[in-house]
């Protein structure tokens, strides 16, 4: 098979590619990157591309499953309009390249209390998007919605200390269902899901921790 992989840069994302480059059941994994990896392998490809500028890399979207695990923070973006573009309007130009193309599986990852109503302007974004792509009719959609998540070296304060409060929380039986995930936890289960599932699906933080 052949992966495709969007986010390769973030904490996820840099746990998934080398997922995928070790699993011989994909033969090809394509990046389209902001900026060159430090990784190189046989089976990489990377595209150097300007995600606002759709045309220009759409057609190579293609293969049999399509990661989209790009995002950034408010912190980074400065403002939600530039959140929206990043979170949003680049993930959902990767999908409808990846349908346009045939790509019959699409795996994505949202966040924990996604959705459209929500008075968060983030968890709206991330429902609004999921709805979106929903939509494009892929015959395989696998929707990710991880619980905080525990990224190395986190630089994100806010995230930090989520984190260590439910970590409080947890070892006192309280809040498991919000029980902070690692991002090698939450690669692996993509992997895993994308391989063996099959329809559309929305993960929620139990589903994945389930996932083998």
């Amino acid at each position: 098979m052949k992966a495709l992989l969007i986010g390769a840069t973030g904490a996820t994302g840099k746990n998934l590619l080398p997922l995928l480059l070790a699993d011989t059941a994909f033969t090809e994994v394509v990046v389209f990157s902001r900026r060159p990896l430090s990784i190189t392998h046989e089976k990489l490809t990377v595209h150097i591309v300007e995600f606002d500028k759709a045309d220009t890399w759409a057609d190579k979207v293609k293969g049999d499953i399509a990661f989209s695990c790009l995002g950034t923070t408010i912190k980074a973006a400065k403002t939600q309009q530039a959140q929206w573009q990043v979170d949003y309007e680049y993930q959902y130009a990767f999908a409808k390249a990846a349908k346009t193309n045939q790509v019959n599986t699409f795996v994505l990852v949202s966040s924990g209390f996604a959705s459209p109503q929500s008075r968060s302007f983030y968890t709206r974004m991330k429902g609004q998007l999921e709805e979106a792509i929903k939509q494009l009719g892929f015959a395989n959609l696998l929707i990710f919605r991880p619980p905080v998540l525990i990224r190395p070296n986190s630089q994100r304060t806010g995230e930090i200390w989520s984190v260590k409060i439910l970590q409080a929380f947890n070892t006192i039986g309280l809040f498991k269902s919000m029980k902070p995930m690692p991002t090698k936890t939450l690669a692996t289960a993509l992997v895993s899901a994308a391989k063996k599932y099959k329809g559309i699906h929305t993960l929620e933080a139990k589903d994945i921790w389930s996932i083998q």
